[in-house]
């Protein structure tokens, strides 16, 4: 399977503004981007020191117009993750998402390697 760089741009691009958005009450933000190579897919991670989130509805957190924050607190229509996992979907892969609150989170997809 050959993927589409425009709409794959577009998750990472949502991943990272997501990660951007929950670390700007940090004093000090850090985020760490980085894949793994497999031995069928390669999985690509955006992990940040912000404000996380309970992990028991990580699942909710794809869903469209699905927010885990206020919006008094963070903007955002509640799309963006919900665009991430269409498209990964699309080209074969799986999302996931791990946090504990107030502890940042990591997020990242799987793509599977070409035949």
């Amino acid at each position: 399977m050959t993927g589409d760089r425009d709409t794959l741009h577009q998750a990472v691009v949502n991943l990272l503004s997501n990660a951007l958005k929950y670390t700007r009450t940090r004093e000090q933000a850090r985020i760490e981007v980085w894949a793994e190579e497999g031995v069928y897919e390669w999985t690509v991670f955006v992990r940040d020191n912000g404000v996380g989130f309970d992990p028991r509805y990580s699942e909710r957190l794809f869903g469209v117009f699905q927010r885990l924050h206020r919006a008094d607190e963070f903007e955002g229509t509640g799309v963006g993750l919900a665009n991430v996992r269409r498209i990964v979907t699309r080209h074969g892969g799986t999302v996931f998402a791990e946090s504990q609150l107030g502890e940042g989170a990591t997020f990242g997809f799987t793509l599977p390697k070409p035949n």
